[in-house]
């Protein structure tokens, strides 16, 4: 199903690329210009085979420097011609060839090398290798060994997937938050950009991103969804807030004004921020069992131990706040549940003995501060939705003062309105962008991840579609 496949990266399958000794190098020009290989990187022989082999030390006499992007020939190597025509891509394209027929393992005259390929791309790359005399043979994984991590190249999550690249490498075992945690993004940049207007300004221009960018702004295309997301959110809540432009009156406040509500704004941000803790932890908590099992969920800080003591302080002010002695109870309970199961974990996690017992107790003390500090944090989405609100309201009396005054103050309050407004567009959209990632970092994906995995780097280098002449 492909909301499963959005979900978790790329399956791999560990393979072998075997052929005869002599067809070695036929097959590694077609893995190569097929691109979707990674293969592992064998140390060089005793004799220091692969350090320095011919191409590698003709490209290093001709090219001292960077090595141009290098290319391949489907035709036997001539290192002396190719020189004469100044292929220099050609020669440093077989120098990786050189490099990596050195590291094959050679027996009884058949050579092969190993790696990692996406499943989905095994058929297509055995077709390919067997046209030249290659197999790809498939392998169990070795044990304890970690499949390099591909995202999923399909629909949002593609699109989102460098909010958390840019993070970390999501571990092979883990759940592709990539989705999820664009989603989350783009509601918290809404909440505190919200405003109906800059909110559609931004939905627009990520439309132009994605049906008609002019050459220049083809560079900014990866992140059209990005932009419509947050426009979109930040049209949402504009409109709960009754702000277009400003607080102009032309929307109707559909659910509360910041500048008149600052208290709920606040109490309503914390729980949102509440929500989005609670999806982390589970989240978290899936990938610890994914990574380990059922003890390393339980008692891990990012799993069920930590969850349990995030719902002992929900339950803990919810009871403060309704006045229920029985909700109250029941947070006293997980709580000594929660700080139990992850002192366990972290007692384990430092070795046990004296010293493993104190540095586990200054580390749950740190577990239980970050976890209220966290939950506050979100306060952030209330106040820089009030600094906007804020920043909205003085343009506009600014420039109702000015239209009120008639003659040429009519203009100026034209030009204060817009140019007031592109600054409050210009400064909140910064702030928000860079608040909303501070919080999708350090409060999210902290509980997310608990490792990092190792990308995806498939050896790559075409064959030339330049004929060589002879």
């Amino acid at each position: 199903m492909r909301w499963r496949e959005a979900l978790e990266p790329v399956v791999m399958q560990r393979v072998a690329l075997a052929a005869c000794s002599d067809a070695v190098r036929d097959v590694l020009v077609q893995a190569a210009d097929e691109g979707t290989v990674q293969l592992d990187d064998a140390p060089p022989g005793p004799d220091g085979a692969g350090l320095a082999t011919p191409a590698a030390r003709r490209l290093g006499r001709l090219q001292p420097g960077a090595p141009p992007s290098p290319a391949l020939s489907t035709h036997p190597p001539d290192l002396d011609r190719w020189e004469r025509l100044g292929r220099i891509d050609l020669i440093a394209g077989e120098a990786a060839v050189e490099q990596r027929t050195a590291q094959a393992f050679t027996r009884s005259g058949v050579s092969a090398l190993v790696g990692w390929v996406p499943a989905d791309r095994l058929p297509a790359l055995a077709d390919r290798l067997a046209t030249c005399g290659g197999a790809v043979v498939p392998l169990a994984r070795p044990r304890g060994v970690q499949p390099p991590t591909l995202l999923s190249e399909r629909g949002a999550s593609r699109d989102f997937a460098p909010l958390v690249e840019t993070y970390a490498t999501v571990p092979y075992a883990d759940v592709n938050p990539s989705l999820v945690a664009g989603l989350a993004y783009v509601v918290m940049f809404g909440m505190m950009f919200a405003d109906a207007g800059h909110g559609a300004l931004l939905l627009a221009g990520a439309l132009v991103l994605r049906w008609r960018p002019m050459p220049w702004m083809r560079a900014g295309r990866q992140v059209w969804l990005f932009l419509a997301g947050a426009g979109l959110c930040s049209i949402v809540f504009g409109a709960l807030y009754g702000e277009l432009f400003g607080p102009t009156d032309v929307l109707p406040t559909l659910w509360l004004d910041p500048m008149e509500s600052p208290v709920e704004l606040l109490a309503a941000s914390v729980g949102v921020g509440g929500v989005l803790l609670a999806g982390a932890y589970a989240l978290g908590t899936v990938n610890r069992y994914r990574e380990g099992g059922w003890r390393r969920a339980a008692y891990a800080p990012t799993g069920l131990a930590g969850a349990t003591l995030f719902l002992a302080m929900v339950a803990a002010v919810g009871g403060a706040y309704l006045g229920s002695g029985a909700l109250v109870a029941v947070a006293v309970v997980l709580a000594v549940a929660g700080l139990a199961t992850a002192y366990a974990g972290l007692l384990a996690r430092s070795g046990g003995g004296g010293a493993g017992a104190a540095e586990a107790g200054v580390e749950l003390f740190d577990l239980v501060v970050r976890l209220g500090s966290n939950l506050v944090s979100f306060a952030r989405l209330a106040a820089f939705g009030l600094t906007h609100a804020a920043l909205g309201a003085v343009v506009w009396e600014g420039t109702t003062g000015l239209w009120s005054g008639g003659g040429l103050a009519v203009v100026g309050a034209v030009v204060l309105f817009v140019v007031g407004n592109a600054v409050t567009f210009a400064l909140e959209g910064l702030v928000a962008g860079i608040q909303a990632l501070r919080l999708e970092y350090y409060e999210l994906f902290s509980r997310v991840f608990d490792s990092e995995g190792v990308p995806f780097r498939p050896w790559h280098v075409p064959i030339t579609t330049e004929e060589v002449p002879c």
